[in-house]
């Protein structure tokens, strides 16, 4: 269906305010709260009083069948239960300060500069408006809700508005009768009275109303307004385009006001189901699925419904992008929610047994979505089974080495919920992420620090081949790594290898850094390994040959190490790395030997290769 264009007009500002009043112009619920304090709306008041522009207004036409937001009055106005014409999509803060200072009743509840909650009503000084001279912000008066001005702690009143005829004495014209008629006729003939009819002062009001009130009162503003054709990912887009100055939208926001209508609070959910997602309430937690924010979570809804449409032939194709998560059905959300938290649960434990145990330690936050989705749809206990697991496993590391998920990623989550599953569930599959993975022997100088995917994953494999800590002795397992908190350590320190002219890009790389608990780390400090190591086994104990195999389970060949060989040491654990990427991936690397590899370590690093 074609999507009009959205059309622009100017329109009055009493229109405006009056559709307001009437409940004819209201909110979505998604907005925030009004906020501008009272320095801003005196500014407001100052511009509009001299015509200066302002700058568009976007309202949404209220009333399509597919984009169904609920709705506030804006604050200030009566509360209302009619049905709403138009949406403010840009402009509620400007909006509802011309409401509530020119056209409500009451005083105006805002905050002053220190963000002190104040009441206010705002007045025209109308001298200081004719006054060329003055600054019309100055002319803008805010005064308190008993409209006496104060000073000297409150014990003196410098400029007392309580009465109408103090107004008049003063010449503080109300803002908030500017759209009344009634009203500001009433002020005008008390005006008029007050000073007994002086051809003075009528010639000043006069002055007063051409110059001032008639430019409020007949003020147009831009408004633009996208009709009811337009769909929910295009209110979502200009939304975040025009709100830079607020707070974003989000497509959870956008899919909790359409939930709204159901009288479903989808935010409240939310806070219910991330108990469960992020394990709040587990004996011995981790943070490794807080990553997954609300936003995730639609899509893994998303992505497990159209997945589970597409299954029971409701649907031709698997999908989850933001206009699809914008499109996800209250009913189905109801309906496949369960199934995903559970999936999120499975994933967990998934997880925890490929050695991830910390968020910071994860690969890649985003494939844990296709992989919730996917424990979810198969269920426990064909999930834990040993064969699934094992193509779960063979799938997760290739997506890590093959560094698959470091772009735009809708279209590989559907790809690998059918993959994935069509495998486990023994059909035909053309798993595509394991056959499009791949890595290469040279990546492995490329990674540096922990900011790589394959970086991580090199060191949860570190974890799960029981890589012990060379002072204690101990594996990095789930209890371990949140009590004792391992980080990342040269095995040949830095400030030896650059003392021994050893290439940076070599003993800088993932090569050479291994998990170490802060004992090991000072024990090492910058000392070459054979120097280290004795005062390891002094300190610790220990026999050299206990010591041997805590360095050796951390992949290192030890004669290597302990003769401060670096080279024989670099080489053999390079290739020990890629032998245990081979493992994961269940595949081979196929540039161990080619010519740029040998050109970049100096060696062939096949596994043959003398």
């Amino acid at each position: 269906m074609a999507i009009s264009a959205p059309k622009s007009n100017d329109t009055n500002l009493s229109d405006l305010l009056s559709s307001i009043h009437k409940g004819e112009t209201q909110l979505p619920d998604f907005q925030r709260k009004w906020t501008w304090d009272d320095n801003r709306i005196r500014s407001l008041l100052a511009s509009l009083s001299q015509g200066y522009p302002m700058g568009a207004l976007m309202q949404l036409e209220y009333g399509s069948s597919e984009v169904k937001f609920k709705y506030r009055t804006i604050e200030g106005a009566p509360s209302s239960e009619a049905t709403p014409r138009y949406l403010v999509m840009d402009g509620q803060q400007r909006l509802t300060s011309m409401y509530r200072s020119l056209y409500g009743k009451d005083p105006v509840a805002t905050t002053n500069d220190k963000r002190v909650s104040i009441s206010r009503f705002y007045y025209l000084d109308m001298n200081a408006c004719l006054d060329p001279e003055a600054d019309r912000y100055d002319a803008v008066v805010s005064v308190p809700e008993d409209r006496k001005i104060k000073e000297n702690f409150d014990r003196d009143v410098k400029l007392d508005l309580s009465t109408r005829e103090l107004e008049y004495e003063h010449e503080m014209y109300p803002a908030n009768i500017l759209f009344d008629s009634s009203a500001a006729t009433q002020w005008l003939l008390g005006y008029m009275s007050f000073h007994q009819s002086s051809p003075d002062a009528m010639t000043k009001f006069n002055k007063f109303q051409q110059d001032v009130i008639e430019t409020i009162t007949s003020y147009r503003l831009p408004v633009i307004t996208m009709d009811k054709s337009t769909p929910r990912e295009a209110v979502c887009k200009v939304f975040e385009n025009v709100n830079t100055g607020g707070v974003s939208l989000t497509v959870f926001e956008l899919v909790t006001a359409t939930f709204a209508t159901y009288e479903f609070d989808l935010r409240g959910d939310w806070e219910a189901n991330k108990r469960r997602i992020h394990a709040l309430d587990k004996d011995i937690r981790t943070d490794v699925t807080e990553s997954v924010d609300e936003t995730a979570f639609l899509t893994t809804v998303t992505l497990f419904t159209s997945y589970k449409r597409k299954r029971d032939g409701l649907s031709g194709a698997v999908s989850c992008k933001k206009k699809d998560v914008l499109d996800l059905r209250f009913e189905d959300y109801q309906a496949n929610k369960e199934a995903v938290i559970e999936g999120y649960e499975l994933a967990r434990e998934f997880l925890l047994s490929q050695s991830v145990f910390r968020k910071r330690d994860l690969p890649y936050t985003t494939q844990i979505i296709p992989l919730a989705a996917i424990a979810g749809y198969v269920g426990s206990k064909t999930f834990k089974d040993p064969k699934s697991q094992k193509i779960v496993a063979r799938w997760f590391w290739c997506g890590i080495f093959g560094e698959m998920y470091g772009g735009s990623n809708e279209t590989r989550y559907c790809y690998d919920i059918e993959d994935v599953v069509a495998e486990i569930e023994g059909a035909e599959s053309e798993m595509r992420t394991v056959n499009n993975a791949h890595f290469q022997s040279t990546r492995l100088l490329g990674l540096q620090s922990r900011q790589s995917a394959a970086y991580k994953g090199i060191m949860a494999l570190l974890y799960k081949g029981k890589g012990l800590d060379f002072m204690r002795g101990i594996s990095i397992d789930i209890v371990n790594s949140m009590e004792t908190a391992p980080d990342i350590h040269h095995i040949f320190p830095q400030s030896h290898c650059e003392k021994m002219g050893y290439e940076r890009q070599k003993w800088n790389s993932v090569i050479n850094k291994t998990p170490l608990l802060p004992e090991s780390n000072r024990e090492i400090g910058g000392s070459a390994p054979s120097v280290y190591s004795a005062k390891i086994v002094e300190k610790a104990d220990i026999e050299q040959g206990e010591l041997r195999h805590r360095i050796e389970s951390n992949l290192i060949d030890w004669d290597a190490f302990i003769n401060d060989d670096f080279d024989a040491y670099f080489k053999a654990r390079a290739m020990a790395l890629l032998d245990a990427i081979e493992s994961a991936m269940g595949k081979s690397i196929s540039d161990r030997g080619t010519e740029e590899t040998v050109k970049r370590f100096g060696c062939s690093l096949e596994k043959d290769a003398s």
